[in-house]
């Protein structure tokens, strides 16, 4: 009988995954026309939109020059009156909490982190998001996630497992199959570009 992997093995193939999809989605997104890329995402698939109930809060990201960007949802999610958050780190060390955007439409609004990306200022609301678009390194056709590395997001939703937990992504990013661990969450759906996989309820 063949022996599962120890944690040490999946957690080595996650990372020579990661650098390989890295690279992929590196050179995928060099090869985008920058007007192309700029109207990516600009509104949810409305099986997805459907799935946020009115006054609920909507947890998004600040994505970097290579990750699927965001911030066409916040701004549909603000205009039609939720409550936007993003990440927040008090320091490295810190846990990742969600505060308030108080409008996506004015990046000011925002400071840089510890890890030097934007984010809400130490004052901004503290929120807890009823649905979390989140980054993502890879994914799988049903709906298995490859996340960075820090755990940030998986710790995140271990310990509010009532947030729907969506994930954004650029269609160079799927593959086959993932290593999993007993952690791993999986999404209640990931909208590329060109497709919407799921949504799905069960085991979610």
């Amino acid at each position: 009988m063949t022996q599962p992997p120890s944690p040490a093995e999946t957690a080595m193939a996650k990372s020579a995954l990661r650098k390989e999809l890295r690279a992929a989605r590196r050179a995928h997104v060099a090869a985008l026309d920058p007007r192309v890329r700029a109207l990516m995402l600009m509104r949810p698939p409305r099986p997805v939109a459907d799935l946020v109930q009115p006054g609920q809060a909507v947890g998004l990201y600040m994505a970097n020059a290579e990750e699927a960007p965001a911030g066409g949802y916040a701004r549909f999610f603000h205009d039609a009156g939720h409550t936007i958050a993003l990440p927040h780190f008090a320091t490295r060390a810190a846990p990742m909490r969600f505060r308030a955007w108080a409008s996506p439409h004015l990046d000011d609004l925002l400071e840089p982190g510890p890890y030097g990306t934007l984010q809400p200022t130490d004052t901004a609301p503290i929120v807890v998001p009823d649905v979390l678009f989140v980054p993502l390194v890879g994914f799988t056709a049903d709906g298995g996630r490859l996340g960075q590395g820090g755990g940030h997001y998986d710790r995140w939703l271990e310990a509010h497992p009532g947030t729907k937990a969506i994930g954004l992504a650029l269609d160079c990013q799927l593959v086959e199959d993932l290593p999993r661990e007993p952690h791993d969450r999986p999404l209640h759906a990931v909208v590329t570009p060109t497709r919407l996989y799921g949504p799905w309820e069960e085991h979610r």
